[in-house]
């Protein structure tokens, strides 16, 4: 097999599509399934059904085969799982009855604002049934009478999750999260596993001997991420400086994230400064949470953990619907934002806090790191930012302070932080 960076991110993407993945089930497995064949770190973990997970409970496991509902008197047939699964709705109880266009619309789900489109709908806590449609194609259902056939299971079984640790020098540890439950739906959420194993690559790849740790988690949302926090609480609370949960990361219509909830870590510090000088980047507050992040950081866990985007969920058109498609999803998209992630990391490992080793500013000069002849410049001197770094690395601002600091590119100041190490002028003061 492949290594997985050797496969364009939307190959990957394009293949994981099709399934119907919910909390639980054969979808789930499938798509771990899917990264375990690349990442052997990745193990694991099995919760049974009616397992308690702090104030929450593992539903039964939903498998579904097929659905639609057919006209009695055409024999026609709509809202055909088998031809997109965002027709059923999520966990829905099996239903073989006969019922009349009156009652049955009540059981069909539209968004009459964006009438061409199907809306994603579950009911995971209460057990009941239902199908979703284009407020278009419902209300040009013919009158009569209809079968309502939904051919799926819950029964005892399994919530599954996996999770994977590569071990550094140090056990301070960077941890990105994403989530596996979604149907077909590219950017939410195909995209945000997409992205996390790629940079789990990376990592394998680049940093053989990494010097902090780090961690992955592939959960079901919400449940999921509790049933995964009560699994490695401890471990979590100790060691982990800087999480992200990574979601909606595959279109190319801007950069966002939702901040901590206080908005002062590590964390809120590193993507603020990734996001320096790129196009429509945009900051929300915890108060706009609505994905992991909401888990994380929720008081007694309180990990520094911030949920990064391209176009946050929720704030964009097609979310939660079928035309989240790879008309907006594209391979472009997400290779920017692994991009951002893998830069995040380069930071790291290149040295999170720079500590200037000669007193007073050094001589440049005759390092060939300075203009030797002394001009007046027109604009910025051309080495103005390797001077402003050098005046910000007391050896506890992190390079991601430094870069909000002085408002340079992440990508410049890692480039230039690497020049005055070569150099012998700064090193690393590794907390």
């Amino acid at each position: 097999m492949s290594h997985y960076l050797d496969i364009k991110l939307i190959d990957h993407a394009k293949h994981l599509y099709p399934i119907c993945r919910s909390l639980t089930g054969e979808g789930v497995r499938k798509t771990l399934d899917y990264f375990e064949c690349f990442h052997k770190e990745l193990k694991r973990y099995k919760i049974k059904s009616g397992e308690k997970v702090y104030d929450w409970e593992i539903p039964l496991e939903w498998n579904i085969k097929d659905a639609y509902i057919e006209n009695l008197d055409t024999g026609q047939k709509y809202a055909e799982f088998k031809r997109n699964n965002l027709h059923v709705v999520g966990y829905s109880k099996p239903i073989n009855r006969e019922i009349d266009l009156s009652t049955l619309s009540k059981k069909i789900y539209t968004l009459n604002y964006q009438e061409e489109w199907i809306p994603y709908i579950t009911t995971y806590y209460k057990q009941d049934w239902g199908f979703c449609l284009s407020e278009k194609d419902k209300n040009n259902l013919p009158e009569g009478n209809y079968k309502a056939f939904i051919d799926s299971t819950l029964k005892e079984g399994y919530l599954e999750y996996s999770t994977a640790l590569i071990k550094g020098k140090s056990k301070k540890e960077i941890f990105f999260s994403s989530y596996i439950c979604h149907p077909s739906m590219a950017n939410n959420e195909i995209s945000g596993p997409i992205v996390l194993c790629a940079i789990l690559d990376y990592i394998k790849k680049q940093y053989k001997s990494p010097k902090y740790s780090y961690r992955f988690a592939l959960t079901p949302e919400t449940i999921g991420s509790i049933a995964f926090i009560k699994k490695f609480e401890k471990k979590l609370k100790k060691n982990v400086i800087c999480g992200f949960n990574l979601s909606c990361v595959g279109d190319e219509r801007g950069y966002s994230f939702v901040q901590t909830p206080y908005n002062n870590t590590i964390t809120d510090s590193a993507l603020r400064a990734s996001l320096i000088g790129k196009n429509n980047a945009k900051e929300y507050s915890f108060l706009e949470r609505g994905s992991d992040e909401r888990q994380y950081c929720s008081p007694g866990v309180d990990i520094p953990l911030c949920t990064f985007c391209k176009s946050k969920f929720g704030e964009y058109p097609e979310y939660h619907t079928s035309a989240d498609n790879f008309d907006l999803v594209t391979d472009k998209g997400l290779q920017d934002s692994f991009e951002v992630m893998k830069t995040i990391v380069d930071c790291f490992e290149l040295g999170l806090r720079p500590l200037l080793i000669k007193k007073c500013e050094p001589q440049l000069g005759k390092r060939n790191l300075y203009p030797t002849i002394s001009i007046k410049c027109e604009g910025r001197h051309p080495a103005q930012t390797r001077m402003d770094i050098l005046a910000y690395s007391n050896g506890k601002n992190s390079v991601f302070d430094i870069a909000n600091t002085i408002q340079i590119e992440l990508k410049k100041v890692i480039s230039e932080i690497t020049l005055l190490k070569e150099n012998n002028i700064i090193k690393d003061n590794m907390l």
